[in-house]
């Protein structure tokens, strides 16, 4: 027996099974739709028109098809009625961008932390920001959908909990409960909530947003104080059985290597990341700041000769981490993203050199590599893009685990 809650259900999942037919191939007409998605052309037709009364999607001139009959309209998302919001809480600062439902920004805000070390005042920051966001004069007319959050540690989507990051000193923060209460009684208060870890949310944008077909499997590696990735597959997010999945930071590379700050040596986070760079060139006992990386990023472009070498072989250690992932996943795209890209090619290039001579022992292809089309905005449009890509999987857990769920207000 089918219940009015499942009718309900139902009828969202066809609804977005349609939207997300139109987002892989727009220019559609109905009766298409209606052949490939596997529904009645009534039905096509009556959804259609609820998804066009809302704003999802809109239609274009009509098409001449040569046949006999009503002539094709083409459908496609309407990127003027509806926007997404999403967040980057970064180190030291957040970032907050608007966009529509094909990730063009519409509006941007940095916002620095009053207080980086007090985790509850940043949300609150960001909370009404978010707020604030909504007055901006390009959303005038728009309906917000919800909201998308990355954060730079270990993040349990199931809960909203982070459990730790330490380039930030926060743990076990319930960011989910903060951002709520900021959010009661605004305009944002009742839409959905959807909280990942930094490099998932880069991993969605490229998915969502970038326009690239045929990439998935895909890996976005971030690499920042530390290293992270995000991994779809099936067009899904793989975070695994507690969310932690991609804490590819902490694989062993090197048995025996250099201390981690997770207690073990070798990882990829103390051969790699900026921190270890930094530790490297100017020791660990020099503190890390915006200025400290500032002044490594100058002294590689100047060319310092300690400098390069430490870039250098870093590149060749993301390039055993990009080794590991392809054997790992076989991807056909590995993404390389974060603040260690200002590097450039002194640190891109070993790392891609060692992966195609990986490659060419084996005889096999190398997935292609290369770089995200956001930059800075990378996490916060990630964060847009995550609220598109559940809200258009009204069935589906956050991610490719069993913890995951979707948290409505």
């Amino acid at each position: 027996m089918i219940v009015a809650g499942d009718q309900q259900l139902l009828k969202q999942i066809n609804r977005m099974a349609l939207v997300r037919q139109l987002c892989s191939a727009p220019g559609m007409s109905r009766a298409a739709l209606s052949e490939t998605v596997g529904l009645t052309k009534s039905t096509v037709s009556l959804l259609v028109r609820e998804l066009m009364d809302e704003g999802w999607l809109s239609e274009s001139a009509l098409r001449t098809t040569g046949a006999l009959g009503r002539r094709a309209t083409p459908l496609h998302l309407d990127d003027s009625r509806l926007a997404l919001l999403g967040a980057d809480l970064g180190i030291g600062a957040a970032r907050l961008v608007a966009t529509n439902l094909l990730g063009e920004v519409l509006a941007e805000r940095a916002l620095p932390y009053d207080d980086a070390s007090d985790a509850a005042a940043c949300i609150a920051q960001v909370a009404q920001a978010l707020n604030a966001l909504t007055g901006d004069a390009a959303l005038a007319g728009r309906t917000m959908l919800g909201v998308g959050v990355g954060l730079h540690g270990a993040v349990d989507d199931a809960t909203g909990m982070l459990h730790i990051a330490p380039h930030l000193g926060w743990r076990n923060i319930d960011v989910t409960g903060l951002l709520r209460a900021g959010l009661a009684g605004g305009a944002l208060a009742a839409l959905p909530l959807f909280i990942q870890n930094e490099a998932n949310v880069a991993a969605l944008a490229e998915l969502e947003f970038s326009g690239q077909r045929g990439a998935d499997p895909l890996i976005y590696v971030s690499i920042g104080y530390g290293v992270g990735a995000g991994i779809i597959v099936n067009g899904r997010l793989l975070t695994g059985l507690y969310g932690f999945a991609g804490e590819v930071g902490h694989t062993i590379l090197q048995q025996g290597g250099p201390p981690c700050s997770c207690g073990r040596r070798g990882c990829a986070d103390a051969l790699i990341g900026l921190q270890a760079l930094l530790d490297s060139v100017y020791g660990p006992e020099q503190p890390s700041t915006p200025a400290q990386l500032e002044r490594l990023f100058s002294a590689a472009e100047a060319g310092d000769e300690r400098a390069l070498a430490a870039v250098e072989a870093a590149g060749r250690n993301l390039g055993v981490l990009l080794n590991n992932l392809w054997v790992a996943f076989d991807p056909m795209c590995i993404v390389l993203g974060g603040a260690a890209l200002r590097l450039g090619e002194r640190f891109i290039a070993p790392g891609r050199q060692v992966l195609l001579d990986c490659a060419s022992a084996t005889s096999l292809p190398a997935p292609a590599l290369r770089t995200p089309q956001f930059g800075a905005n990378t996490i916060a449009i990630g964060g847009a893009a995550m609220a598109r890509h559940y809200l258009m999987r009204p069935f589906a857990d956050h991610g490719i685990g069993a913890g995951a769920q979707q948290r409505m207000a």
